[in-house]
């Protein structure tokens, strides 16, 4: 999808580069003062940069916001399929989207709030984008689900639109509430305890119950095999 930021630069890897430390420097700018009382010398100062150079790769302060934004949308699209590429369970299918939706928070906490405060600012067009991006995210886990409930493991009657945004606002509730569930817990078990509270409930009766400390057991043991 083209999002419309144009570069006065043609080398593609120096653009990227470029970028990321510019968005980079931004979405920690716009943590400490927001949006709107941020302007792009003060991006600049942050990144270490000249406000011409900022020019050279965005047309503007809102690029810069609509792309860190785009950023993280982008890396749930791409860090899910690749965690649960070789997993044949549908269970754990889901299971490990999760975790692995929910390490991209973890790895973007600044970003994901900043998502949640100023997505507003964006114009139209590219609310319209965003939208389409988290979509297209929540379709991959509805699939999950739906394999779920195809297999058996699921009450047929799950609504599975709404225990997708139960998933979705489970894992963004990490970043948003970041300063009570960080000094208390890994995001490993954050994520372990919550889905015991998500899954359990719906689970076919025939489909064993498994506590959290199980799931630990079996990522340790992925996580540990050649």
């Amino acid at each position: 999808m083209k999002l419309g930021i144009k570069a006065r630069v043609e080398d593609a890897a120096l653009v990227e580069r470029r970028r990321r430390q510019i968005v980079a420097a931004a979405i920690a700018l716009f943590g400490k003062r927001g949006y709107h009382a941020s302007t792009i010398r003060d991006i600049a100062a942050q990144a270490g940069v000249s406000v011409g150079l900022i020019y050279q790769y965005f047309g503007d302060k809102e690029d810069v916001l609509f792309l860190a934004i785009v950023d993280v949308l982008d890396s749930y699209r791409k860090r899910i399929p690749l965690v649960t590429a070789d997993i044949d369970d549908p269970l754990e299918r889901l299971r490990a989207a999760v975790h692995a939706y929910c390490s991209v928070i973890d790895a973007n906490v600044d970003a994901t709030v900043l998502a949640y405060r100023e997505t507003k600012s964006l114009r139209k067009a590219r609310r319209n984008v965003i939208k389409q991006k988290e979509a297209d995210t929540n379709a991959l886990l509805a699939r999950y689900v739906e394999d779920c409930i195809a297999a058996g493991l699921f009450d047929k009657r799950l609504d599975v639109a709404l225990f997708v945004y139960q998933i979705v606002m489970f894992t963004h509730a990490w970043a948003l509430k970041a300063w009570h569930f960080r000094p208390r817990m890994s995001v490993d078990e954050y994520v372990a305890r919550g889905l015991d509270l998500m899954l359990n409930p719906v689970l076919a009766v025939s489909r064993p119950r498994r506590p959290v400390s199980a799931w630990r057991r079996t990522r340790g043991k992925r996580a540990r095999s050649p």
